[in-house]
């Protein structure tokens, strides 16, 4: 059995997107990411787990905080490059919405979804 550390639904307002007027007015993006820990015994000790507050401050760091970028897919690879970094993970899933994407008809949402797992 595995265990996954979640964050779900953070929604973030940010600058990114491949059209001028994206990287000029922030728009909002909803992030969840799951963690897969290396170890089910954690001992009740924040040390052998992960604190999903981590989780928070990267989507900060690499989405709020970043220079604009075109593409979610880059996002979720920035993300994936500060949390891997963390030897208790052994698999990341992240999606990340972005509500507000311009499409050329009404409806839809836009939609990333990352998978990594520790070679």
């Amino acid at each position: 059995m595995a265990t996954r550390v979640g964050l779900e639904s953070y929604e973030v307002m940010a600058k990114h997107g491949v059209f001028d007027h994206e990287k000029d007015s922030e728009q909002p993006f909803v992030v969840s990411i799951w963690a897969t820990l290396t170890s089910d015994l954690i001992e009740d000790d924040i040390n052998q787990t992960l604190n999903y507050a981590d989780l928070q401050a990267a989507v900060d760091s690499e989405i709020v905080n970043s220079k604009p970028v075109n593409l979610m897919e880059t996002l979720c690879s920035k993300l994936v490059a500060k949390l891997s970094i963390n030897q208790l993970i052994s698999a990341i899933s992240i999606r990340i919405e972005k509500p507000d994407a311009p499409f050329p008809h009404p409806g839809g949402l836009a939609i990333v979804e990352h998978e990594w797992t520790r070679d």
